[in-house]
């Protein structure tokens, strides 16, 4: 019984039907407790509906009943990257590449992620305020009495909220880190070539965050915002499928990378230096190129190459083929495959059956 559910909430995942899919793995926790697959999946479901805490709590209690759990370390680290924990969530990386045969899970690239973070919480610590003190000298007892001057106390430096940017083909996604912000106090303007937020922050200090120009043009129409636990998330769309070099701009021609291909993308911060992801993947990728494979071992890397690879769409095609045709079916065509249930094909001259158990 709790098989079936499990496989009922995997059903719903594939649909993106998440918070239909956590119920259905928590009804098959009730009756299997000891499941460490079932935790890991509701993890990943908690995970796409940015329950981060969740995340890292499923996740946990799948490490405990199974400690080799590559995927549950893989979810733990994710989650905990996310609540802005990259220490803990550097620990988690590194514990699942321990146990990672063939990582399909970028854990070295992840790695890599949290020392950036790191690094960039260290170098943007806060900033140090004192008031200045004249020190008097004396040359003994008939010294005459010098003047003290008052030093003028320096202006208050004024909080900064740290924010990043990064974009899809479609999309361009502004992050800008306020913890625990509260609805009411975030106004968010989304207009053709503007980005502005105004804040209230915790003093209750108004805090004005603009982005004007933006490179390109946007539809504001076709945009949002969600005010999360660690962020506010900022996604614009695209008017045109442009690559952006920069994400503010007077020359639109300047700011547009023509072939983004030759051109890598630096991973976006507001800190006063840039992270060459593309750089820092390839690099992960030199570390773990192992020997050439060939036969069925390269086949079956090739698959996995291309669902690491594939859009949330492909990935979906290449589940629900999979699984429906009984393992004779493997496509990459959500079009094809998202219109109805795939049949089983046996290859030529063997014959599918049915076992009854």
């Amino acid at each position: 019984m709790a098989s079936e559910l499990f496989q009922k909430g995997n059903d719903q995942f594939i649909y993106e039907q998440y918070e239909k899919a956590i119920t259905l793995y928590t009804q098959a926790l009730e009756l299997e407790r000891n499941r460490d697959d079932i935790f890991c999946n509701r993890a990943q479901a908690y995970f796409k509906l940015e329950k981060y805490k969740e995340t890292v709590e499923d996740a946990s209690e799948a490490l405990r009943m199974n400690s080799s759990n590559v995927k549950a370390y893989h979810r733990k680290g994710t989650g905990l990257f996310y609540l802005e924990d990259y220490v803990s969530a550097k620990e988690a990386f590194e514990a699942g590449l321990k146990y990672s045969d063939e990582d399909s899970f970028n854990f070295p690239l992840w790695i890599k992620k949290c020392e950036a973070e790191i690094d960039l919480q260290k170098n943007g610590a806060g900033v140090e305020q004192g008031v200045g003190v004249s020190e008097v000298k004396t040359s003994g007892a008939t010294a005459e009495p010098m003047e003290v001057k008052q030093e003028v106390p320096p202006e208050p430096v004024k909080p900064t909220i740290r924010h990043d940017w990064y974009q899809t083909p479609t999309h361009v996604i502004v992050n800008i880190f306020y913890k625990n912000c509260k609805q009411e106090d975030a106004s968010i303007d989304i207009q053709d070539r503007l980005l502005q937020a105004d804040l209230v922050l915790p003093d209750r200090e108004p805090y004005q965050l603009k982005f004007s120009p933006l490179a390109h043009p946007i539809d504001p129409s076709a945009s949002s915002y969600k005010i999360l636990k660690t962020k506010i998330e900022v996604k614009m769309k695209k008017r045109e499928g442009l690559q952006w070099k920069v994400l503010e701009s007077e020359d639109e021609e300047a700011a547009l990378t023509l072939h983004p291909a030759t051109d890598p993308q630096a991973y976006p911060t507001s800190a006063h230096y840039t992270r060459n992801w593309d750089k820092l993947s390839k690099q992960a990728e030199e570390e773990e190129k192992k020997d050439k494979k060939e036969g069925d071992a390269a086949l079956n890397e090739l698959f996995q190459q291309i669902y690491k690879d594939g859009t949330d769409e492909t990935k979906k095609a290449m589940m629900k083929s999979f699984y429906e045709s009984g393992g004779t079916v493997l496509s990459t065509n959500w079009g094809e495959i998202g219109k109805a249930k795939t049949e089983v094909k046996p290859p030529d001259g063997m014959e599918f059956k049915k076992w009854n158990s």
